[in-house]
């Protein structure tokens, strides 16, 4: 099996994707933050002392999504067409499902993308709600579906 990311000489290398064509690219990624009651509700309920929870999780995981090509170092920046966010209130859980979709019409696909919004999302998620619970769970981050490129399309 040939390593796309290592050179002939065992060194690192970014893949060089000016040969490929350029494709409508969308990746769909999701993950999931359990938490106490208390902090669920204080949450949903908008009382937090950080400010909206879920409405700054939004925002940092399109400002994640963004920044994937400066965060993973062999991902390549990405002139990004659309970022979508969405959260899922999961009162069973109890915690929240983010939900990002990444798209693009480019030479490379989106998934790290997406995965990497979700993750930034979550991660906010826990930032502004860890003074009242300190043992969240941050799971199930994933790929759900992807389209385009070379490969086709995946769905989970």
């Amino acid at each position: 099996m040939d390593l796309t990311h290592i050179d002939e000489n065992q060194r690192p290398k970014m893949v060089d994707v000016s040969d490929k064509n350029q494709t409508t690219r969308v990746a769909v990624a999701s993950g999931m933050i359990q938490m106490s009651d208390e902090a669920f509700e204080n949450v949903i309920s908008n009382n937090n002392k950080k400010g909206p929870v879920l409405q700054t999780a939004v925002i940092a995981a399109i400002m994640g999504t963004k920044q994937t090509g400066n965060l993973i170092p062999m991902c390549h920046p990405l002139n990004l067409s659309g970022i979508n966010c969405d959260v899922e209130e999961l009162p069973e859980l109890p915690g929240f499902k983010l939900t990002v979709t990444a798209k693009l019409t480019g030479q490379t696909g989106v998934e790290m993308e997406a995965l990497t919004g979700v993750s930034i999302g979550l991660l906010t998620i826990y930032d502004m709600v860890k003074a009242i619970d300190k043992g969240m769970v941050i799971k199930d981050v994933q790929l759900e579906e992807k389209s385009g490129g070379k490969n086709g399309n995946y769905k989970r």
